[in-house]
């Protein structure tokens, strides 16, 4: 029975992937800043529960008997963890590597890629095979509302069948190339931690590595890269008539999107075969939630799932995690916990909570200076364009989560040019000041929106505002 020791394993990649472990029977140990520190104290007493040991993060719980020890690519060298390994000669592995070797054993390895919508399209496909009688292991950065449950609070894993496995592929660090899929899913390609010329050519050799692909072909870089694929791939988009899977007629509800759906099947001369219909209706809004379950839906065809089972099972998707999740009303007050952090995905939650009227009071923390230095531009210009007259931007500083790095640019600083563009925007040093800022203006018919990645602690935030 191997033995791992998981170094931050309250993090949203290492969580998912120490349950699966522990699911086929491994030995998890782990350690974790927050927990040291007193932070979310309910995930680490659930991990607990399901049989894995957390100790503190001094290194003292490491031992030369784990067959290795997990990081993710954020771990510093400086971790008591890493130094205790190298003096005691236990094999480091990378989080995604070990994930890698897990996925690229399985008969049917589904691969999500993109910059954008990763998490949610992997919650679909894992609810859809579900649905359709399929017992996946599946591997996500957040909870499947579907679900959770008070016995179960963080479900960012499913445990099935090793042969049928779905994972988020992340490009952050370059590991999506680690992925061999039979089953390639490329959602977009847009500016985020790296730039997107230099995104391109990781992304071609994750689709190289897979047997077919699904290209949403309505984002400009995917679609630029999709003749290569012609022969193996399955493209979607929306109102496309180059798709073989296409959406149309998309309306748009405060609790959802509909939309008709045709699937072309692909064939040697382009769009020759059969022709499916079908009618979606979910429960998650957006026009950038329809393109996932595109994405969803066109990994499923593949995988050997009718159309039609598709939409009935997506239908009942209820979301996942921070994706624009309303966690409480009040007051005639919504206040959403969304995990929107670059601007692709500001873009796509402002753009979808804009369908629908009310003021939006909407506090941004960035998730660290390296990302804010490389999107500073884009990310006012996605405020810029995507708040109204009233609206109000709110920012504390920067996430730190330790180590030696540049404090620029700072957040009074985006602040103060977001003003001078016209904006509504306030900075606060903490949050805590922010949320009085916001408890003291909202007012009926306003949705409050706390938007950021990284920072687990943000959902309790959103939880704690009295409005």
């Amino acid at each position: 029975m191997p033995s791992y020791f998981f170094c931050g394993i309250g993090g949203s990649g290492m969580l998912p992937l120490a349950m699966i472990l522990r699911g086929q029977g491994a030995q998890i140990t782990g350690s974790d800043r927050g927990h040291d520190q007193g932070r979310t104290p309910e995930k680490f007493t659930y991990l607990e529960g399901q049989g894995i040991q957390i100790v503190p993060q001094d290194g003292n719980g490491l031992t030369a008997n784990f067959d290795a020890l997990v990081i993710s690519s954020a771990v510093e060298d400086t971790i008591p963890e890493v130094r205790r390994a190298k003096e005691i000669g236990v094999p480091i592995l990378k989080r995604a590597e070990l994930l890698a070797q897990l996925f690229n054993t399985a008969k049917t390895g589904i691969g999500i890629g993109g910059t954008s919508g990763k998490s949610t399209t992997t919650g679909m496909l894992a609810w859809i095979l579900k649905e359709s009688g399929e017992n996946p292991t599946v591997m996500n950065g957040a909870n499947f509302l579907n679900f959770v449950s008070p016995d179960t609070p963080f479900a960012s894993a499913l445990v099935g069948d090793k042969d049928l496995f779905v994972t988020e592929c992340d490009e952050s660090d370059g590991s999506i190339i680690l992925y061999q899929s039979r089953i390639a899913v490329l959602n977009n390609i847009a500016l985020d931690h790296k730039p997107v010329t230099e995104l391109k050519p990781i992304f071609a050799q994750f689709l190289n590595q897979s047997e077919r692909q699904v290209l949403n072909i309505d984002n400009q870089a995917v679609a630029e890269m999709s003749a290569a694929y012609h022969a193996t791939a399955l493209t979607v988009g929306i109102d496309n008539p180059l798709a073989h899977l296409n959406a149309t007629n998309l309306r748009h509800s405060p609790d959802g999107i509909s939309a008709q759906i045709q699937y072309v099947t692909p064939s040697r001369e382009g769009l020759e075969g059969a022709v499916e219909r079908g009618q979606i209706s979910l429960k998650v809004i957006g026009r950038h939630n329809v393109e996932n379950a595109l994405c969803a839906i066109g990994a499923a065809l593949l995988a050997g799932v009718a159309l039609n089972d598709c939409c009935r099972s997506i239908n009942g998707f209820s979301g996942v995690g921070r994706r624009l999740q309303t966690i409480k009303k009040m007051n005639n007050i919504s206040v959403i916990d969304d995990f929107a952090h670059n601007p692709d995905k500001i873009t796509a939650s402002l753009r979808s909570l804009n369908e629908f009227s009310g003021r939006l009071l909407v506090m941004f923390q960035m998730h660290g200076y390296g990302p804010f230095r490389l999107m500073k531009d884009e990310l006012m210009a996605a405020f810029v364009h995507g708040l109204k007259k009233d609206d109000v931007l709110y920012m504390p500083d920067v996430l730190y989560m330790g180590g030696s790095v540049d404090k620029s640019p700072t957040a009074q600083d985006f602040i103060v040019e977001c003003e001078s563009k016209g904006l509504n925007a306030l900075y606060a040093p903490t949050r805590a000041e922010i949320g009085r800022m916001i408890e003291a203006e909202a007012k009926s018919g306003d949705r409050i929106v706390i938007m950021g990645a990284r920072d687990d602690s943000l959902t309790e935030f959103a939880k704690s505002l009295s409005v």
